[in-house]
């Protein structure tokens, strides 16, 4: 409304110089679902409740320690060369825990974390996504994460794992259309068959055909070496009676090769006895201190739980590596050729014959590979998503990208509703999405010589409307961008040439 000046005197008017622009949307704010060993901040329960971190030690602060994960232990000496069998109490494992050291030790940062239960519950898939909204669509209300990660569903039946990987898809390709799924391929620490148990075509059959451009695979786990030290004591074995058996035999062995003075037999096997009385963290330090150095025996047990518990599936440590490359460089690079922190090496190793199948199916169902390279170490050795066969979105930065584009562009534009539809606020809307553009193109995000040859945009009347469009409230705006791609494949050719000199 214009002022109406009544009295003499002097006015002033400020005019706005600049126009609004757009704040880039963060990229890479994964969200973690599965169980705690708490879950409350304070009185508050914290239960089903998208929780924001930034730090491993928040974590424990507000969803406790890791899990008690057991095992039970037989004397096997004539199947085992190590004399036993070590076999995981699956009802006591949880992986969102050690999922988290995972990923924060390959250069994550800010997460959500969403709480179903605690580790004296069964792990369900109907409590990681429950649709009266816990797990997975208790994330429906919140806009920041971009990328989602379920350490837990590994541990599901086939059968719900592939149903609960459907529906992440579903959740980021329909429900939301901003953020990415990060898949583990089920029993992905055993080596490919290629017939009909092969796990990675049982993964391919399982998570169907629907929004496959909205997630990603990796294959195979990772022998880490994240779990050590005090995260291991006998207290693992849950059949104590059965490891003083196994500690008692190697001391009576090492007695009658003369291994050991008799005398000193017997003063290691009242030691032993106190294994089921050591209940309190200095007593059974002390107690394993004292046989960790006269048992081999028991060194060997501690490294076989050792060894299982490393095994990590990799979505977690990926999620780390997403973070970190859209850190350092930004999200149009492709997460790959990177290397991963805390790993020993692929429980599977892949040559190139072997990838052939993995990044280039029939199927289109393309599963990225993590292999060991002489010298190198481990890499990621691929970019792209489950929708292998779109030339659209093939590649895991192109859909990112994308997304990153999409929704920034987005939240700047509900500034504008209920504004005018005339040709004031198209041009203000150009000028602002123009700006934005350009300065994602100035950072790398676009291909292109120039801005013209990066994006375009379109909208006004004639353009993008028509007069009924105007009548009828809609205000319509086209916006094509170059993204660039990863060089998945360079190609150099030699030939000879004739002697000039």
């Amino acid at each position: 409304m214009a002022t109406t000046y009544s009295t003499p005197g002097v006015y002033i008017e400020e005019k706005s110089s600049f126009g609004s622009s757009v704040v880039a949307v963060a990229t890479a704010v994964p969200a973690f679902i599965g169980y705690t060993e708490m879950a409350s901040r304070g009185n508050k329960s914290l239960l089903n409740e998208p929780t924001k971190i930034s730090s491993m030690g928040q974590f424990e602060e507000l969803f406790g320690g890791p899990p008690p994960t057991k095992f039970n232990i037989t004397m096997d000496e004539e199947n085992e060369p190590q004399g036993f069998k070590l076999e995981l109490n699956k009802s006591t494992q949880f992986n969102l825990y050690y999922a988290m050291r995972f990923y924060f030790s390959n250069g994550g940062g800010d997460c959500y974390i969403v709480s179903v239960g605690g580790y004296d519950e069964s792990i369900e898939k109907d409590k990681l996504n429950d649709p009266k909204g816990g797990g997975l669509a208790s994330l429906e209300k919140h806009l920041e994460p971009t990328i989602i990660v379920i350490p837990d569903a590994v541990l599901l039946d086939s059968k719900d794992c592939y149903a609960l990987q459907a529906d992440m898809l579903s959740h980021c390709g329909y429900k939301m259309k901003n953020r990415f799924a990060i898949l583990d391929v089920i029993e992905g620490d055993k080596e490919r068959t290629f017939d009909d148990d092969d796990v990675v075509t049982k993964f391919r059959e399982g998570v169907g055909s629907n929004f496959l451009e909205w997630g990603a695979a990796y294959y195979p786990y990772l022998n880490t070496a994240l779990i050590s030290g005090p995260d291991l004591n006998f207290t693992r074995i849950e059949n104590l009676e059965e490891l003083q058996n196994i500690l008692n035999k190697e001391v009576d062995d090492r007695v009658a090769a003369d291994l050991l003075p008799s005398a000193k037999g017997e003063a290691l096997k009242a030691e032993i006895e106190k294994i089921p009385e050591a209940k309190d963290a200095a007593a059974i330090k002390s107690l394993q201190g004292t046989l960790y150095v006269v048992s081999p025996k028991l060194q060997q047990i501690l490294e076989t739980i050792s060894d299982q518990l490393n095994v990590m599936s990799p979505s977690s440590g990926m999620a780390g590596a997403y973070c970190m490359v859209d850190g350092a460089i930004n999200v149009a690079k492709a997460p790959a050729n990177i290397s991963l922190a805390n790993v020993v090496s692929p429980t599977v190793n892949i040559n190139s014959d072997n990838q052939a199948d993995l990044n280039l199916p029939l199927n289109g169902k393309a599963v990225n590979a993590i292999r060991s390279f002489q010298g190198k170490g481990t890499l990621v050795w691929g970019a792209r998503t489950l929708e292998g066969n779109s030339q659209d979105y093939r590649y895991i930065s192109v859909r990112r990208t994308m997304t990153f584009l999409e929704q920034s562009i987005k939240f700047a534009a509900e500034a504008y509703v209920f504004n005018p539809n005339n040709a004031t606020t198209w041009s203000t809307l150009r000028a602002t999405v123009s700006n934005f553009l350009t300065n994602q193109w100035q950072s790398g995000l676009l291909a292109g010589q120039s801005p013209e040859d990066a994006f375009e945009i379109e909208i006004g009347l004639g353009s993008t409307m028509t007069p009924n469009d105007v009548l009828d409230g809609l205000l319509k705006m086209t916006v094509r961008v170059a993204l660039t791609r990863p060089a998945e494949f360079i190609v150099i050719t030699f030939e000879q040439q004739q002697q000039k000199s």
